[in-house]
């Protein structure tokens, strides 16, 4: 037992004499990373902020340019809305191929369909039959439909009558001088006229079916609305 508590001693003796051991930097480490990572977003921040802003100003008139010059591609440089809808119509005189001559104040009480065309435009033949079968049918309505025909030949506007059986008035504007008038810049071109003479609403191009018996039927209410446009024109200008 002697023995036993001598190795003891000794083993506790050799223990305490045994320098104590360093502490651990990993605490220290972790604590500076810590305070780095605490305090990079604080730095960094405003920095970030003030680049995005300088990338925002830059952009800004970039985008702005490249969405007009988009909303440009889908619109027609020469396309100008017309001022005459809901005003009154320009009053004229028009001669007809018959001979005789017509103004337009004189159909007032009645909703005139008033066609800007031309025998050499591609939409107008493609409308010609329906704006027959349309002036048929809405001619006991109080309805007169007025073709007026510019920049053609005589000759070829009226074999354009002859051959799609047209029997609405028609007349030439030579010096398209109504059609200066009316701001007309494609054919075909219509406009409707209320009983009181305002135009009720103005179409660029071919018209269809539907298209024209919802405004035949506003015009009659004398209700007006937006210009509007179809597929398909052709330029006069």
């Amino acid at each position: 037992m002697t023995s036993a508590v001598h190795r003891s001693a000794v083993e506790t003796g050799q223990e305490a004499s045994r320098p104590p051991a360093a502490p651990s930097a990993e605490p220290e480490r972790t604590a500076m990373d810590q305070g780095i990572s605490a305090t990079a977003p604080q730095a960094a921040g405003p920095a970030g902020r003030q680049r995005w802003w300088r990338v925002a100003l830059v952009l800004a008139p970039v985008l702005g340019f490249l969405g007009l010059l988009a909303y440009g591609f889908t619109r027609d440089p020469r396309a100008i809305p017309s001022p005459l809808v809901a005003r009154p119509a320009p009053d004229f005189q028009l001669t007809l191929f018959n001979g005789s001559q017509v103004r337009l104040s004189e159909f007032r009480g009645r909703v005139v369909f008033l066609n800007f065309w031309a025998s050499w435009c591609p939409p107008c033949r493609a409308e010609a039959r329906l704006l027959e079968a349309a002036w048929r049918h809405y001619r006991d309505r109080g309805v007169v439909f007025l073709g007026v025909n510019i920049q053609d030949r005589e000759a070829s506007a009226r074999s354009f009558l002859d051959e799609f059986g047209i029997t609405y008035p028609n007349g030439r504007d030579p010096q398209n001088r109504i059609a200066i008038d009316y701001g007309v810049y494609g054919l075909p071109e219509t406009f409707f006229i209320s009983r009181d003479g305002l135009i009720t609403y103005k179409h660029i191009g071919a018209i269809g079916g539907d298209l024209l018996a919802g405004k035949m039927e506003e015009a009659l209410r004398g209700a007006v609305s937006a210009e509007g446009r179809g597929a398909d024109y052709r330029s006069i200008r």
